[in-house]
């Protein structure tokens, strides 16, 4: 550990710099252009070449040690999110780093300055994957749906699109270190599928002649109504989360609105509970239209397959925890599951991968009162705790990351069919045909 202390440390002044540069610049996903450039410049500063996103944000570099071995994939965060009411929030954008993406970076960098250390490199074998990555947080799903519609990006997430395009082939395992309150891992977190839905009313007078509208809003909060009077029948061992948003409500006070438009997620724990409750969401949306005489429009998008830790990948990070920080608490959380979502879940299905948490944060999650607290904790000792990591699984002619790999049991056999999977979850069109006073539902 000596060799990664000194390492990290003399590039401390780089590490806490990045991190307060970033959380000045928050931006969403696929528009992390300052961030973005900034981090690429840092790298080429400390030597390394990159291999840039082609018409996106982001990038990654090889490390390769010149002796045989696996390739870890180590991974953080471009982008933001939006939170109009944080006092640091972009005041035209509302984007803030209310999520701590911003560490993960400068973190990153701390990483990216040990590496180039051949006493730190030395005792590992393999290659190692560095990649900064657009677009975790799934937000925005308009903008991003144009930009599928553009062919600028198949997927929304931006790990699910660098998988999709290549960046990952020849990768065995990978990790990522977030930011949070305390040291932790658990065995899983929810996965999500994405919905934009439209209420297609018919617009009229409000005041002079509202029977001859078709209330789009009215259509729409029955929905929300309907969706809350089926929650309990989400089982608790499915972890089941939905919590949608109006994002356009009508055009004006006097018109009976014609277009109502809301975005959602359905999470769940595993693949089959998202399907299985996802079709409740969609009965409840399309009743309200029904309800009201609208049209519906449903558009299900494959948002984040749910996350599976690898035990061997926790144990690892556990280890890695203890050496760098033994008077630290870990919670290392088997059997229990984050009911959040990360498209580190798409990566999990095909290879071993462990997605634990740092401190140095507190105050809500993606809240108004987040905040990098401890820039130490969240940068410093995240480097060196992600470079513990690596010593473990490369270290040793590379045993330990060896023996997970050769013990991991994908839930698909390879990239091209978890995306076929994928793939199928599109759905979209309208789920009502009005036809001699008949109603035929497509759910």
């Amino acid at each position: 550990m000596e060799n990664i202390i000194r390492a990290v440390e003399a590039k401390r002044e780089m590490i806490l710099e990045a991190e307060r540069y970033i959380w000045k610049n928050p931006e969403t996903g696929y528009k992390e252009i300052k961030t973005s450039a900034y981090m690429a410049q840092k790298f080429s500063e400390l030597g390394y070449e990159l291999t840039m996103a082609e018409g996106i944000t982001g990038f990654y570099t090889v490390v390769d040690t010149g002796r045989e071995g696996p390739e870890v994939l180590v991974l953080a965060e471009l982008d933001s999110i939006i939170c109009p009411a944080h006092p640091d929030a972009d005041k035209e954008t509302g984007a803030v780093h209310s999520c701590g993406h911003n560490a993960q970076c400068a973190a990153m960098l701390g990483i990216a300055a040990a590496l180039k250390d051949e006493a730190v490199l030395a005792s590992l074998s393999g290659r190692i994957r560095l990649c900064v990555v657009p677009a975790e947080e799934l937000l925005e799903i308009e903008y991003r749906k144009e930009l599928v519609k553009q062919g600028k990006i198949k997927y929304l997430g931006g790990k699910s699109e660098f998988l999709y395009r290549g960046y990952f082939d020849g990768v065995d395992m990978a990790f990522m270190v977030h930011t949070a309150g305390g040291f932790a891992v658990k065995s899983n977190s929810n996965g999500c599928i994405a919905k934009s839905i439209i209420y297609k009313g018919v617009a009229a007078h409000a005041g002079g002649s509202p029977d001859q509208g078709r209330n789009a809003l009215y259509a729409a909060t029955c929905g929300l109504n309907a969706i809350n009077a089926i929650r309990e029948t989400f089982r608790d061992q499915d972890h089941v989360r939905v919590h949608p948003i109006i994002t356009h409500g009508g055009d004006m006070v006097n018109a009976i609105p014609e277009t109502v438009t809301l975005e959602s997620y359905v999470r769940g724990k595993t693949f089959e509970a998202i399907a299985q409750n996802n079709a409740k969401v969609n009965r409840a949306l399309c009743g309200a239209a029904l309800s009201v005489g609208t049209n519906i429009e449903i558009i299900d998008i494959p948002g984040y397959s749910p996350l599976t830790n690898d035990m061997g990948m926790m144990c690892v990070a556990r280890d890695a925890a203890k050496l760098c920080m033994p008077e630290r608490d870990f919670f290392f959380g088997e059997g229990l599951t984050d009911t959040g979502s990360t498209d580190m879940g798409d990566l999990s299905c095909i290879m071993p991968v462990v997605h634990p948490y740092c401190p140095g944060a507190r105050g809500k999650g993606h809240g108004n009162d987040y905040e990098i607290h401890d820039p130490e904790l969240a940068c410093i000792k995240s480097a060196e705790w992600q470079l513990a990591m690596l010593k473990l699984l490369l270290g040793d002619g590379a045993a330990r990351a060896k023996e997970i790999i050769s013990e991991f049991k994908p839930r698909f056999a390879s990239k091209e069919e978890f995306l076929k999977y994928q793939d199928a979850l599109n759905c979209s069109g309208d789920r009502i045909n009005y036809l001699d006073g008949k109603a035929e539902v497509r759910l």
